[in-house]
Formats: C-alpha cells, structure tokens, sequence
C-alpha cells in the first residue's frame, strides 16, 4: 500500500505553472509579487516600532494615566497587520489569459479582410468601445495577455499580470492593489495613520510627564530614550501616511482609481466635462459601493490541478496578425467573452462550463454594477 502510495504521479496544480510574475506559497493560498524585499522593510518597521511602544511606553502610561492605552495600541496594531497581510497575500483580481483556442477562434471571427489591390496592410482592431452608463469607454487590447481588457483594467508590468480595477503596484505591501483588495489597502493606510498618531503623541506624553517634577528634559531623555526613538520614527512617517490615507479617501469618494486620476481620464478637456460613468451618485453611495460592496470572486482557479487542455497563449512580441477578445469573468468556472468582428458588432462566447443565460446575466450585472 505504502509503496502504491509512493509511486502515484504528482498532479500539477495551476499555480505551479502560472505564467505571471508572482511569488506563490501555502499551496497557492498566498500570492504575492516576485520583488517582497519592501514588504519586509514594512513589516519590521510597524513591528519593531510598535514592540518598543508596548515595552518601554505602555508600562509608565497604563500606571500614570489609564490602562486603557495599551489595550487600544494593541487593537490598532493588530488591526494594521491584519490588512496589510490580506491585502499583501490576495489576488488583486488577475484577469485571466486567452489560451491558445480562444486566441485562435478570435482571430477567425475578428480578421479584418485586406484587398488584394491595397499598398497597405490593415491590422485588426486594437481597441473596442462600449457603453457604460451613456459613455463611450474603449477598451485597450493587451499583447501580453492576448485580451480586450475590461473597463478599468490594466496591465501591471510588474506582476505581468492584467488587473481588474487596477489601482496601482505598491511595493511596500509587495503586491498590486485592485478591485479585490482594495478595500483591505484602504484600512490598512487608514489605521496605520492612526497608529502613527496615537503612538506619537502617547510617547511625547510619556516624555512630558517625566519633565514634571522638575526635572530637566535632557534628563527625561536619558530616562527613557526609546520613547524618543519611537516618536522620531512616528513623526517621519506619519506625514507620508496621512497624506496617502488623504490621497484614497478622495479616490474613494469619488469612486476613481490611482491610476485613473494620473492619466485624467475623468477630467475635461478645453472646457468639456467630463462625467466619471463608475460613480454611483454621491460620496457616501460610493464609499459605501468600494468599502462594503461584494466581494467579486478570483478570476483565476491557482489551486486548481492542471489538465490535459489547460494552457495559455503565448505573448505577442511584434505587430500582431490577430486580435484576440475581452473577458468578462463570472461566478464558478463560466467564463463570458465578448468578441468583436472588427466591424463594430460585438457577440457573446460561453465556455462548455456555463450556460448562455447565466452569461448574459453576468454581463448585465456587471454593467450595472460599474
């Protein structure tokens, strides 16, 4: 039995092969970015920081003030890791790639015909519009990916990964933020202000208090020098956190992305406005839609086991002779996929796994859901 055991193959699972540049551990469970050396630099500073707190400041403030102060330091710090490790370890929501089927079915169904008499060569279509809430939203074709990408999607050249609700890569949590983790990134920048806050002026009261018996504050340092490290530390970092805690507040209000605020794609040109189409209406709709919304599911089955006709396209690496399809990934694993024929018509594809009307509905909840 044991040696039937031993000689059983190993099945393959999916993210053992996966074809982005991501560092994967627990079986798959984990997902991070390749480059993780910045999120280790971020893990020491909040741990190592917060220990000094809890060591060398709680003590005296839990005596001389209230015991309440490292009961709600200790809240906060396992708050912060809290997010940061679920934002750290989680798809951002990773589009996944065309196999080669699919790419090859789109270049029959998009092919762009070229006249014999003409001196030039028309390639197919590199972009594609669609209407979201009365706007035209074009969607960009990806070389690497061999897809359309959907509205608000983007390529991170990082990860090399196409992103649904691509905010931005961010190597102090050592992964890309989007439409999946999003939320956790919030709380987390969020709470570490806090954090930063209340750890600072805790250690200044800390510092003052030991100044009241007459004591000079030279000496008050050299009593407690730790408290003084914590505060320079805090105060360093508490700028750059508020100012980014700031930054995603006025994002999330207005229910755009990093991404989307850099390029101005919501911004008028000579004197036309221009609506944002994902905005539900007011800040509290939209804070309520980003921060308490559903949970889109993962697009990408990582532990799953490898099967026979499981593979992916290769990247294109000079003009393309085909231009592939957009995806719209929905519940299980159905997958929506929105083909174009170059002529401005667009017609749905349903893999065997999941039936038309469950397409067409996950399409039309998608869209209104933008």
């Amino acid at each position: 039995m044991s040696l039937g055991w031993r000689c059983m193959p190993h099945a393959t699972r999916k993210w053992e092969i996966y074809p982005g540049r991501n560092r994967f551990c627990c079986e798959g469970r984990i997902m991070m970015a390749k480059q993780v050396g910045i999120f280790y630099v971020t893990v020491g500073l909040i741990v190592a920081t917060s220990c000094t707190f809890f060591i060398f400041d709680c003590p005296f403030l839990a005596v001389k003030i209230t015991p309440a102060i490292p009961a709600v330091g200790g809240l906060l710090f396992t708050f912060v890791l809290a997010t940061l490790f679920r934002t750290s370890f989680s798809d951002p929501g990773v589009i996944p790639r065309a196999t080669p089927d699919e790419a090859a079915d789109i270049e029959k169904q998009i092919e762009v015909p070229n006249s014999p008499n003409s001196p030039t060569y028309r390639p197919p279509p590199r972009t594609k519009e669609v209407v979201v809430c009365g706007q035209v939203v074009k969607l960009k074709f990806c070389f690497t990916c061999k897809i359309f990408r959907p509205p608000r999607a983007s390529h991170c050249s990082i990860c090399d990964n196409c992103v649904d609700g691509f905010d931005h890569h961010c190597p102090w949590i050592g992964n890309c933020v989007g439409r999946r983790n999003y939320r956790y990134f919030y709380s987390f920048i969020v709470s570490l202000a806090f954090m930063c806050v209340f750890i600072f002026a805790c250690a200044v009261t800390h510092l003052v208090l030991l100044t009241r018996d007459d004591k000079p504050f030279l000496d008050a340092i050299k009593e407690s020098p730790a408290s003084v490290l914590v505060a320079i530390v805090c105060f360093f970092s508490v700028w750059s956190v508020l100012g980014l805690a700031g930054f995603h507040t006025y994002l999330t209000t207005s229910n755009q992305t990093t991404n989307e605020d850099i390029k101005g794609s919501f911004t008028g040109k000579r004197g036309q406005e221009k609506v944002n189409p994902y905005s539900k209406g007011g800040v509290c709709a939209n804070c309520l839609f980003i921060l308490c919304g559903p949970m889109p599911p993962s697009f990408i089955d990582r532990r799953g086991f490898v099967t026979p006709e499981h593979s992916i396209a290769p990247p294109i690496d000079s003009v393309p002779t085909t231009s592939p399809t957009s995806a719209v990934p929905i519940q299980g694993s159905s997958e929506v996929r929105l083909l174009s024929n170059g002529k401005g018509h667009v017609t749905v594809s349903v893999s065997n796994t999941g039936s038309r009307k469950q397409a067409i509905g996950s399409i039309q909840a998608s869209i209104s859901k933008i």
